[in-house]
This record gives structure tokens, sequence and C-alpha cells, in this order.
């Protein structure tokens, strides 16, 4: 009789330490899902769910105390680019491997539609600066700028970096600091007030600042395709001094164009040799090696079903400045999955995206996923 009370004994501890593990192990499961294909790591971040959705367009930024902020577009009025959201933000402390599970309101829904799209820069003086599109129109759509003294705790005022009224489009992850100091922002105008009817072919230009951010001016080029689509332009600054400006267009190619002198005027753009459907592109210049990335759409030789979806999803390195891209690896190729709007930022020897990451059938935008993997994998090294 003893020996079967202790044996009972022993079967509910072994019970009760089944369930406390189980329970141990859900706490510590991360609220969404995690995958690891052949040395790149998904973390399927920001899914959708009732009342929230679609999540998009964000940026990450390094924080001085190790962790990485990313801010993103937290939409709560429904799925279109015009749609009630505001910005949220998450954070990880190991490098981008695991992310808080709750949202940190950063700014409200300010505009009349939306707050959305960010762009984070840690600017030369140690200030991070914020950027946004903040929508209140279909003829209304600019870029505000909010900076940081606080690592990200507290927030100014907004500085309204277009002054007139536009529908003005700042890709997320787009402002760039120039060595020189000046701050540039590459934006695609659709539509004004004066016009009143949108026009899917952008006037691209640019409007840089040279004092922080206080007052801003624009570019004396501007552009506007008539054959192609000129649309959501980006900026990398290359080696010998010069801008290289790329934006997302018809006609199966990213189209570039370069200025000689920060920006204030341009070259006409060009078809490259990046083939791409209509969907934006990402270029930055990896501070390890000085070599250029790209992440895009590579529809290079594309089966003739996938022609204008954003699918696969690549990444390339360019060891002469954007002339050839080599090291061409596919991150995603779902021919229902919907890449784009890509952030991009450097954390030690790993590379780490934020970006699009749905099903077009049932929302391309709603879902934005971290991508992650190593310098060595790129380089395979």
């Amino acid at each position: 009789m003893q020996i079967k009370q202790a044996l009972t004994r022993l079967l509910l501890a072994g019970i009760f330490l089944v369930m406390n593990a189980s329970i141990a192990s859900a706490q510590l499961q991360p609220p969404y899902r995690v995958l690891q294909v052949d040395g790149v790591e998904k973390i399927r971040l920001l899914p959708p769910k009732p009342g929230n959705p679609r999540n998009s367009e964000g940026d990450f930024i390094s924080l001085k105390d190790g962790r990485i902020m990313f801010i993103y577009s937290h939409f709560t009025g429904g799925g279109s680019d015009h749609a009630a959201a505001h910005l949220a933000a998450r954070f990880s402390s190991d490098g981008g491997k695991t992310w808080t599970k709750n949202d940190v309101v950063v700014v409200e829904r300010e505009g009349k539609f939306n707050v959305m799209s960010v762009s984070l820069l840690r600017l030369q003086s140690g200030e991070i600066a914020l950027f946004y599109a903040k929508k209140n129109s279909i003829a209304d759509c600019r870029p505000m700028l909010r900076l940081s003294t606080d690592e990200g705790k507290t927030w100014s005022k907004p500085i309204l970096c277009i002054e007139k009224v536009g529908y003005n489009v700042l890709n997320n992850d787009r402002a760039v600091q120039l060595k020189s100091g000046r701050i540039i922002l590459p934006v695609a105008l659709h539509n004004s007030p004066s016009v009143n009817k949108f026009n899917g072919s952008g006037i691209i230009s640019c409007h840089y600042s040279d004092d922080n951010g206080k007052t801003w001016k624009q570019s004396s080029t501007s552009q506007q395709g008539k054959k192609v689509i000129f649309q959501e332009p980006g900026i990398v600054e290359l080696k010998d001094g010069r801008l290289m400006m790329f934006c997302r267009a018809s006609g199966g190619f990213q189209q570039v164009c370069y200025s000689e002198d920060q920006g204030d005027t341009w070259s006409p753009f060009k078809a490259s040799n990046i083939a791409s459907p209509v969907s934006p592109a990402t270029i930055e210049r990896i501070p390890q090696t000085g070599d250029l990335i790209l992440v895009w759409n590579n529809h290079e030789n594309i089966a003739p079903e996938l022609r204008g979806r954003r699918t696969p999803y690549n990444v390339a390195l360019s060891r002469d400045e954007g002339k050839t891209w080599e090291h061409i690896k596919t991150l995603e190729n779902d021919p229902n999955g919907w890449y784009c709007y890509t952030a991009l930022t450097f954390i030690g020897d790993h590379v780490l995206l934020g970006h699009c990451a749905g099903d077009r059938r049932t929302g391309g935008l709603n879902l934005t996923q971290i991508t992650r993997f190593s310098l060595d994998w790129l380089y395979d090294r």
C-alpha cells in the first residue's frame, strides 16, 4: 500500500512538472511565427488581427542601450493607404532575433486620414529623426519630422518638411543624411489642390535641409515620366560624392539618375539593369565592406504568370557602385506572396529587413515580417 501511494505521488509530481514546463514554454513562446530556412531567419512579427487589419511601412533605429526600435504603420480603420492609422513601436534586445509583444504608441493619428510610412535616422548631432507621412486628403499628404534627444522616449513637436500642399509620397526608410550633414528626402508628387486629380506618374524631386531639419528647400530639378511612370524614389550616396536616385517605374526596370551637387540638380532618368515590376527597391551601403546591397523583386527572366507581381523577393550586392549586381539570392518565392516596402539596417555582422510579406489574395500589405541573415551568408563566406 505504501509503495502504491509513493508511486501515485511520483506520478502526480511528474504530471505537475510536465504542466509547469508546458506553461513556462508557452510563456517563452513568442506570439509570432519564427522560421529558419537555409541560414535566413523569418519572423512573422506583425500579422493582421481584428481591429488591426494592416501593419506595414516601418523602419529601424539602433538605440544607445543596445536595443533596436522598429516603428511601423499600425492600421485600425481598414487596409487601404487612406485608412485610419497611427505609428507604433516594438523593441528587440538581442539583435532582432526576438521582439516585444506589445505596441508603444509613438504618434497618434494626427492626419485626417492617417499617419504612416516611417523613416528613422541617427543624425550626426546624435538625435534621432523620425519622418512620416501626414495624410489629410487625396490632395494633401506631406512628410513631417519629429526629433528625439532621449532615445525615442519623447519626441519634439512636428516640423512640416514641405510647405506647399500636395500629395507627396516619401516611402519608408528613404530619408538620408549625407556626409556633408545635409538631410535629403526623395519625394514623388502625385496631386495638388490646384489640379485635384491623382496622377499615377509622380513628379520626382528632392527636399533637403542644411540646418538639421529646421528649414527645407526643394531641388531645382524635377522629373515626370510620360511613357514610363515614375514613383517612390530612393537615394544612395556613392563613394565619388555623387548621389544615385532610383525609383519604381513601369517598363520592367527600376529607373536611375544622378546628382553631382548633393541633390539640387539631377541627370535625366534612364532605365537601369535592375529588372523589376512596378514595386519599390531598396539600395544601401554595407558599412563593414563598403559594397552596396539591393533588395527587390527580381524579374529577370520571370515566368509569364508572375509578371507584375511583387514576388520573388531577392537580395544582391554590388562592388562597383551599382553598375553590376552579384550574389543574387532569393529570400522568398511564394507565387502569391507580396514582398515590398523594405526597411534595412545592419546589426553587427547581420542584416535586418522589415517588409510586407502578406498574401496578395488576402492582403499583400497587411503583414510585416522581419528577415534576418548574416553577411557571411550574403557573401558565401
